[in-house]
């Protein structure tokens, strides 16, 4: 029985479903300057004027990684690039989990992923993370070019760690961006997070 609480104690630290970011739709985006993983401050006004992508990330996540080996998220991130939207990938992971990866330990796992976001941000005392109220890997938001925010909340529809699910779910980021850049309305502007807890 013992066995089995600490079993469900444990899934429930892995699969977190949150409520939407408390920030409103519309609003200013918070400005924020993290270093890349060369050690090089980039701020978010840097990208005014281009939508901007941010993605929480942890590789020792299965949601994560659901979206990482899946080749998801990299394609993503290329179809991003290609419309010139900014693709930021932060980890707010605080540098004593043992889920923490360096700088080089998080550029090598971005490579070998194939990843190609615009910049990878580390966010190691979690002020940018918070300053969102990001909850879970991943979790999404998107902003317009004049800074406000439009999105916020989960990648996608299907809740799971599986991989087999991207071949069917409903993106939400894509969704968000391709309303956007054809002047409609966001047609769902804030969904529920899901995936692991960010380790702050």
């Amino acid at each position: 029985m013992k066995r089995a609480v600490t079993g469900l104690i444990a899934l429930a630290a892995i699969f977190t479903a949150l409520q939407a970011v408390a920030l409103p739709m519309g609003q200013s985006a918070p400005e924020f300057t993290l270093a890349n993983l060369q050690g090089k401050p980039v701020k978010l006004s840097d990208y005014k004027g281009r939508y901007v992508v941010l993605e929480w990330v942890n590789p020792g996540c299965p949601f994560v990684q659901k979206h990482y080996n899946s080749g998801n998220m990299p394609r993503l991130q290329k179809d991003a690039a290609a419309h010139d939207v900014a693709w930021l990938t932060i980890d707010s992971t605080k540098s004593s989990h043992e889920d923490y990866k360096t700088p080089q330990q998080l550029n090598a796992w971005l490579t070998e992923k194939g990843a190609a976001p615009t910049a990878a941000l580390l966010d190691v005392d979690g002020k940018v993370g918070k300053l969102y109220e990001a909850k879970a890997t991943p979790h999404m938001f998107v902003i317009d070019p004049q800074g406000k925010l439009i999105y916020a909340g989960a990648i996608d529809d299907k809740r799971s760690a599986d991989v087999e699910d991207v071949k069917t779910a409903n993106n939400y980021v894509q969704a968000a961006l391709a309303d956007a850049r054809a002047g409609r309305p966001v047609a769902k502007a804030s969904t529920q997070a899901y995936g692991c807890s960010i380790k702050y």
